[in-house]
């Protein structure tokens, strides 16, 4: 029966093989769709003069693009996705994504390391790892270079990942039935063929105050804060 698959309930496990799939998309692209993190990345910085500029005109084409009809229905069924969550919802948050792994990987980290990929999905839900930057011995303001963060151990990005996937669990609700407009403001308007574009530029622009300007400072109420014990960093 139709219904059943639908009262089927959403698992923070869904949730993160969604992130996950998106992720790796991100990496290696979608044929015929849209290019790697990487070519993306490179295509900008060899049109523009400086990282800034390049990074800031990415940002700006494709919140652009996302608000179009065509740029969305282009991913169609080529993104996997766990139960009962709309093929929508899956490209909003791979469209998400991309643009903040490309942020990432302009200014030089590894996007191949658990902890950038970690960052990354902190980024796209809104999970502040303020706490956590200051227990490595970051100071706000300065670059959070990858030699810094791939010394974060495996179980603090379980911490984060377990943060990041109970809020995207509660936005999507426990049942499978997801009320779109609880998971990004707006959300009904992609059924319609456009993006909301507040939450995507709302998104973007905490993507450039990290992984650009390197301040991972939370001044965002809605965060959920890391708490990071120095024990735990050992």
């Amino acid at each position: 029966m139709p219904n059943e698959d639908k009262k089927k309930k959403i698992t923070q496990e869904d949730i993160m093989n969604l992130l996950e799939g998106c992720y790796d998309k991100c990496i290696n692209g979608i044929p015929k769709v849209s290019p790697n993190v990487e070519d993306l990345a490179n295509d900008y910085l060899k049109k523009h003069k400086t990282k800034e500029e390049a990074c800031k005109a990415m940002i700006k084409n494709q919140i652009a693009k996302c608000t179009t009809s065509g740029f969305l229905t282009g991913f169609g069924g080529l993104i996997t996705l766990p139960v009962a969550i709309p093929a929508n919802v899956g490209s909003v948050i791979y469209v998400q994504m991309r643009m903040i792994a490309c942020i990432a990987y302009m200014n030089g980290y590894d996007l191949t390391c658990d902890q950038t990929q970690t960052f990354v999905y902190a980024c796209l839900a809104g999970v502040s790892v303020n706490q956590l930057v200051k227990a490595v011995g970051v100071k706000f303001g300065v670059k959070f270079a990858n030699s810094m963060i791939k010394k974060i151990p495996g179980k603090i990005l379980t911490k984060i990942n377990q943060k990041v996937g109970f809020r995207f669990l509660t936005k999507f609700g426990t049942k499978g039935l997801v009320n779109l407009g609880k998971l990004v403001p707006g959300v009904g308007a992609v059924i319609g063929g456009g993006l909301d574009y507040s939450e995507t530029k709302i998104i973007s622009k905490r993507a450039y105050k990290w992984f650009m300007e390197g301040d991972f400072s939370s001044n965002d109420k809605d965060e959920d804060i890391i708490d990071v014990d120095v024990k735990d960093l050992d």
